[in-house]
């Protein structure tokens, strides 16, 4: 227990030291490149920090434990808007573009509509059995195809239309180097702290269920919380947006796509209607707050958190 106790201790020194070198070379890439902070936020930024929930389900559903992937998924996503945001915007309110509102958030709540229409079976066929197939996997691998090319052609136009830039912190090299380092960073550390946190749950007696919605999804969301905690401080707002709504689209996509069209379909029975309606009410609340003034508030920050504690608190009851 002690071991476990002092490698939770050194994943969270590592997270925190990998996130501060990976933000500033995140942001100095950016204007490297000449491109938007909020595309580094949106694919850079948010598939480095999702990599420990996509080794997490690979691993599990790789050992048979199903649970754990779709906990990781629900958990991680539901962690990220209400905890994570809700966090950074009671540091500063976040100040959200309009493209954000039309175009990346709806794109959010749709994948997010998506995935609880996989998972929900009963509703749709009257099944007894909710599974997440091979084929609906496939689906969301080609959805987040959709998504990489909207990136794209939108990181093309935007360097055609940007004139100026601020001047990089550092060289192109550096930058990319900060990048690496602070991402190894960032998987070692939360590794750390997802091993050692389970562990110890078990060894408390926590079922599969309450381990993943709870450590493993909060533990894996970890790099986006203290990648998003540092962009607040250092005022980065475009790639702490740009992070959690491509780490959600991410996690969805990928987290769970990918696993499940390698090992095969997967149940969802042990998943209730109150974790679906929760995953949908985070993304369209942060849909809702964003769209009021552009920008998400302290008090809509607080709101988001008194929500995550709601969350949890049933989920640890029931």
């Amino acid at each position: 227990m002690l071991l476990q106790i002092f490698l939770l201790i050194v994943g969270f020194v590592l997270l925190i030291k990998g996130a501060d070198i990976f933000v500033d070379g995140a942001s100095s890439t950016a204007s490297n490149f000449k491109v938007p902070k909020m595309l580094i936020g949106l694919t850079i930024v948010a598939f480095g920090t999702s990599a420990p929930e996509l080794a997490v389900s690979i691993k599990s559903l790789a050992s048979g434990s199903s649970d754990m992937v779709l906990g990781n998924v629900i958990g991680s996503n539901i962690t990220n808007i209400l905890l994570i945001i809700g966090v950074a915007a009671v540091i500063c309110p976040i100040i959200i573009k309009d493209n954000t509102v039309r175009k990346e958030l709806p794109l959010c709540i749709m994948i997010t509509m998506l995935l609880v229409s996989q998972i929900a079976d009963f509703w749709l066929d009257n099944s007894k059995f909710n599974m997440v197939t091979r084929s609906d996997a496939i689906a969301i691998i080609l959805v987040f195809a959709v998504f990489l090319y909207y990136i794209v052609t939108l990181a093309i136009k935007d360097r055609k239309k940007t004139k100026e830039v601020e001047k990089p912190q550092y060289g192109l090299l550096r930058s990319l180097l900060y990048v690496v380092i602070g991402l190894l960073g960032i998987i070692v550390g939360s590794n750390f702290v997802v091993d050692s946190a389970s562990n110890i749950a078990r060894t408390i007696g926590w079922s599969e269920r309450l381990i993943s919605l709870t450590i493993i999804a909060f533990g894996t969301s970890l790099p986006e919380l203290v990648t998003t905690i540092i962009s607040s401080i250092k005022g980065e707002q475009d790639i702490l947006v740009g992070n959690i709504i491509g780490s959600n689209i991410f996690n969805i996509c990928m987290v769970l796509g990918v696993p499940v069209a390698i090992f095969g379909g997967i149940p969802a029975n042990n998943f209730s209607y109150f974790d679906l309606i929760f995953i949908i009410l985070s993304a369209v609340m942060l849909f809702i707050f964003s769209k009021t003034d552009r920008k998400i508030s302290r008090g809509n920050g607080i709101v988001m958190l008194l929500m995550f504690a709601i969350y949890y608190t049933v989920v640890f009851v029931l």
